[in-house]
C-alpha cells in the first residue's frame, strides 16, 4: 500500500475568468492595497491589440499612479529584471501589475522580489539567500502555458554565464490573476502548441514521482491531461474556438498551481532541467524544448517505474490491449511523442533546431546537476553521465 504524502495546498491567487476581465484590473489592484503600480509587459503584441490601453484606462479610472517597464523576452533576463527593481524603488511602487505569459508574470515576480529586499536578486536563484519577502502582484494572462499566474515560481536567465534558474516561495503567489481567454486568440499556432506541451508536461512531472500519491489526485491529472490533448487538437484546426481556448487557460492554471501534486513527493522535474539548460543555452521556446527532450528522458528512465508509465498509456494515451508493464510504457511514450507531431511540436534536437557539441553537451549536463545541487529527478535519480545520454538520445 502506498501511503499518501502529507501535503500543504495553498492557492490565494484570487481568478477572475472570462470575457472581458481585463476591464476590473483597476478594481483589482486598489482592492489588494495598491496604489503605485509598475505595468510589466512584454513586446508590442499587448499595446497593438489594445490590451495595454483598456488596462491603463482601467487603473487610471481608480486613479492609481503608474509607471510602465515594457520589453520582457522569451526566457526573461536579469538585466531587464534590475532595471525594474531600480525604477520600482526610485518611483516608490507598491504593487506589480503583469501584461502577458509566463515570462512577463517571471519577470514581476523577480522584480517583486528585488523591492522586498535591498540585496542583488540574484542571490535567491543562486541559493545563497533566502527571500524574506515580494512586492504584491497581479496579472492579467495573455498565454496559457506556463502557470505562474498561480504558482509560487518563477525561473530568470542571467545573460553572464547564461544560466537559467528557477526560485520558488509562496511569497510570489500573486494576489489575482486576470484571465480572458479571448486575449489568447491571436496567438501563432506554434506558441499555442507550445503552451500546451507545457501544461502537459507540468502536470506530467508531477504524476511520475515515486512515494505517495492519491487516486484523487491521479484522476485530476488524468483528466486534465486528457482534456489538454483533446482541446489542443481542437485549436490545430480552428484557433478560433473559444471553448477550446478557455479550457486550455483554466488547465494551465490548474497544472501548476500544485492540485495535481497533493499527496506524492512533489515529482520528478528532470525534463524541465534538462530544457532549462537547452533554452539557456540555445533560447529556444521552452514548450518546444520540453516536447524534443520528454520522450528520451521518458525512456531512460521508464524501467524504473514501468507499473506507472503503464497506467499513464492506458489512463492518459488510451492505449488498450493487453502486454507487460514496460511493453505499455513503451507504447505510451510513442503515443505522447505522435501527438506531439500532430500538434507540429519537435520530439528531438535536430527537429528543434539545435545541435549541441559534445563540450556544450558536457557543459550542460554539469550546469544541470549544479542548479539542483545533486541527482536531478526521483523516477530515476540522474548525474551528469546519464544526462549527458539523455540529451545524445534525444538528437
Amino acid at each position: 500500500e502506498k501511503l499518501m504524502n502529507n501535503f500543504v495546498y495553498n492557492t490565494p491567487t484570487r481568478v477572475v475568468f472570462g470575457r472581458g476581465v481585463e476591464e476590473e484590473c483597476g478594481r483589482l489592484v486598489r482592492e489588494s492595497g495598491g496604489s503605485r503600480v509598475l505595468l510589466h509587459y512584454g513586446g508590442g503584441s499587448v499595446e497593438r491589440s489594445g490590451l495595454l490601453g483598456r488596462i491603463r484606462a482601467s487603473l487610471d479610472k481608480e486613479g492609481l499612479y503608474r509607471v510602465e517597464l515594457g520589453g520582457v523576452v522569451p526566457n526573461p533576463r536579469l538585466s531587464l529584471v534590475r532595471e525594474g527593481v531600480a525604477l520600482g524603488r526610485r518611483e516608490g511602487v507598491d504593487f506589480v501589475l503583469a501584461v502577458g505569459g509566463g515570462s512577463v508574470i517571471d519577470s514581476a515576480k523577480a522584480i517583486g522580489y528585488g523591492l522586498a529586499d535591498e540585496g542583488d536578486v540574484w542571490d535567491f536563484y543562486e541559493r545563497k539567500r533566502k527571500a524574506k519577502g515580494c512586492a504584491p502582484l497581479g496579472v492579467v494572462l495573455t498565454i496559457a502555458a506556463a502557470g505562474s499566474e498561480m504558482s509560487p515560481s518563477c525561473v530568470i536567465t542571467n545573460e553572464e554565464g547564461w544560466i537559467k534558474r528557477g526560485y520558488t516561495s509562496e511569497y510570489s503567489r500573486p494576489r489575482f490573476a486576470v484571465m480572458n481567454p479571448e486575449l489568447t486568440m491571436t496567438l501563432p499556432a506554434y506558441q499555442t502548441a507550445c503552451g500546451c506541451v507545457d501544461i502537459l508536461i507540468h502536470t506530467m512531472e508531477r504524476y511520475f514521482h515515486r512515494t505517495g500519491g492519491m487516486e484523487i489526485t491521479d484522476g485530476i491529472a488524468e483528466a486534465l491531461l486528457r482534456t489538454v490533448m483533446k482541446n489542443a487538437l481542437i485549436l490545430r484546426d480552428d484557433p478560433s474556438s473559444c471553448d477550446a481556448r478557455a479550457e486550455i487557460m483554466w488547465a494551465g492554471s490548474l497544472s501548476h498551481n500544485g492540485l495535481t501534486g497533493c499527496g506524492t513527493d512533489g515529482g520528478d522535474w528532470a525534463s524541465h532541467k534538462i530544457e532549462h539548460e537547452l533554452s539557456g543555452l540555445f533560447d529556444v521556446a521552452h514548450g518546444a524544448g520540453l516536447a524534443a527532450v520528454w520522450g528520451s528522458w521518458a525512456r531512460y528512465v521508464y524501467r524504473e517505474d514501468a507499473a506507472r508509465f503503464a497506467r499513464f498509456a492506458q489512463k492518459v494515451m488510451g492505449v488498450s490491449g493487453a502486454g507487460t508493464h514496460e511493453e505499455m510504457a513503451e507504447k505510451g511514450i510513442e503515443a505522447m511523442e505522435n501527438f506531439f507531431r500532430a500538434i507540429h511540436m519537435p520530439t528531438s534536437l535536430t527537429e528543434l533546431g539545435v545541435s549541441p557539441t559534445e563540450e556544450e553537451i558536457r557543459d550542460m549536463a554539469v550546469k544541470c546537476v549544479r542548479g539542483v545541487g545533486g541527482p536531478v529527478g526521483v523516477v530515476r535519480p540522474l548525474l551528469e553521465a546519464d544526462i549527458e545520454k539523455i540529451y545524445r538520445m534525444a538528437r
